[in-house]
């Protein structure tokens, strides 16, 4: 008998990591440091002078020497696709060089070949908050215009090394995120209380202006590849019917999605020259930048972790625990142990919003629960973690990506977050974990980084045989 399910033949099932937190190896091989090496706090608190030891990243979950143990892992689970990055610094250590570093490359045509041996299709984040440190300490990051030529020999180098091995490609993580962390997310190294908006919104632009460049060299290189942006999702809810909430929504809404709305149509949009004017905002064009943004995406892919309100009531205005672009918590919702509101309804939300919006494929590449998991040994003696709450989550937002899909929403995929426990980018810890795959590693450092399958793992090794037909409404 086969069962109804809402998700097309070839949908890309999978999970997503990024390299600055599980990999590792941090100075191993010729690579140098990335923002992330300098960042032991995560985004709580400014960067050290030099890496530490309490720094989990620096040794990750040890991706680097054991990735063909985890690619085998995924593969049990019937992974199609994996989503990873690929290490700025691990390609051009101090991120200006003429010529690439050979180990680096090397170690992600292996990774690659590791995936498809499996029949598993690497989807490379090309930037994902890891820019590497000398870009940011000698040139304050994207403010700087030659950020552009630098990020330029960086793809043109990824894209004739692998143009026969990945497929689909994102040019930067949550581009949008640089508004509330640009050091993390635009290797800014000015202080973000220092930072101009003119500075800021400037090094938007050269961001904006180098994701179409990749756009136009990837088209040329690898005719048949997909290539996308990537945007932080959080659909805004007004937090009452009052007419100065409902605005105070759009107002929330149009500095989100300007990146989209750039990166789709290939100009700025007009509501953003009122925002510019207020706040003396002068966006520096070179000659050729207006030709050059016209180069758009084949698809939009996004993360989705919580939904937010928004209220125009300056005395209402209290930011959630878990909201990185701000808001007001939504009296109707729970919140995980991080204080990120939990609202499967929004995805489906911001599925039909977006492909209202874009006509364009989308892809879901972030969706996940952060929580602290009790690692135990069942009655077979086995060590694994009873993660109900985890496959709670994710079986409702996924049954609300089908929702979206009977909606007439084009969705390419859905690769949940940390598909392994990793280190968390906003708080830097272990214990806030994702994956369905533990990784014995401890906050202190501790551990043995053996890896044990949660529930979890054969709940979504299910989801992906039955394709989607087992999740239950």
């Amino acid at each position: 008998m086969i069962m109804s399910t809402p998700f097309p033949q070839g949908f890309l099932w999978g999970g997503a990591v990024a390299a600055n937190q599980l990999e590792g190896a941090y100075n191993v091989d010729g690579k140098g440091l990335s923002v992330q090496d300098v960042m032991p706090n995560g985004i709580k608190t400014p960067p050290t002078p030099e890496p530490t030891e309490d720094n989990l990243k620096l040794i990750g979950i040890d991706f680097y020497n054991r990735y063909k143990e985890d690619v085998k892992l995924f593969a049990e689970m019937g992974f199609k696709v994996f989503r990873t990055s690929i290490a700025w610094s691990r390609i051009f250590p101090k991120g200006d060089e003429l010529e690439p570093n050979e180990k680096g490359l090397q170690f992600y045509d292996d990774l690659f070949d590791e995936c498809h041996k499996y029949g598993i299709e690497p989807l490379v984040t090309i930037s994902h908050y890891e820019t590497p440190l000398h870009l940011s300490r000698e040139y304050d990051g994207w403010v700087n215009r030659k950020m552009v030529g630098f990020y330029e020999r960086y793809v043109t180098t990824l894209f004739n090394r692998y143009k026969n091995k990945v497929k689909y490609w994102l040019t930067f993580n949550e581009i949008n995120s640089i508004l509330e962390a640009p050091f993390m997310s635009g290797g800014i190294s000015t202080p973000k209380e220092q930072l101009s908006k003119q500075d800021l919104y400037q090094a938007v632009h050269h961001e904006l202006v180098a994701s179409a460049l990749a756009v136009k060299i990837g088209h040329e290189i690898m005719p048949e590849a997909k290539i996308g942006c990537m945007v932080l999702s959080m659909p805004t809810y007004p937090l009452t019917p009052n007419p100065d909430d409902v605005i105070a929504v759009m107002e929330s809404v149009h500095k989100n999605d300007f990146f989209a709305d750039i990166h789709v149509r290939g100009q700025y949009p007009k509501y953003l020259n009122r925002y510019f004017k207020k706040h003396n905002i002068n966006i520096h064009f070179e000659p050729d930048d207006e030709e050059i943004l016209k180069n758009t995406v084949d698809f939009i892919s996004f993360s989705y972790y919580v939904s937010i309100c928004e209220t125009g009531d300056p005395e209402k205005k209290i930011a959630g625990e878990g909201n990185l672009l701000g808001g007001v918590p939504n009296p109707y919702l729970q919140a995980s142990e991080w204080g990120w509101q939990i609202d499967p309804q929004g995805l489906r939300y911001v599925l039909n919003t977006f492909y209202d919006r874009y006509q364009k494929p989308l892809f879901i590449v972030e969706n996940g629960l952060g929580a602290v998991d009790e690692l135990i040994t069942d009655e077979n003696g086995n060590k694994t973690v009873h993660d109900d709450y985890r496959i709670q989550y994710l079986n409702d937002h996924l049954v609300q990506v089908g929702e979206a899909i009977e909606d007439g929403v084009e969705v390419m995929g859905f690769t949940p977050w940390g598909c392994i426990d990793l280190v968390s980018a906003s708080t830097a810890e272990m214990k806030k974990r994702y994956g369905f795959i533990y990784v014995d590693r401890n906050n202190d450092g501790t551990g043995t980084l053996e890896r044990y399958r949660k529930k979890s793992f054969n709940w979504y090794k299910e989801v992906i045989a039955t394709n989607g037909a087992s999740l239950k409404k």
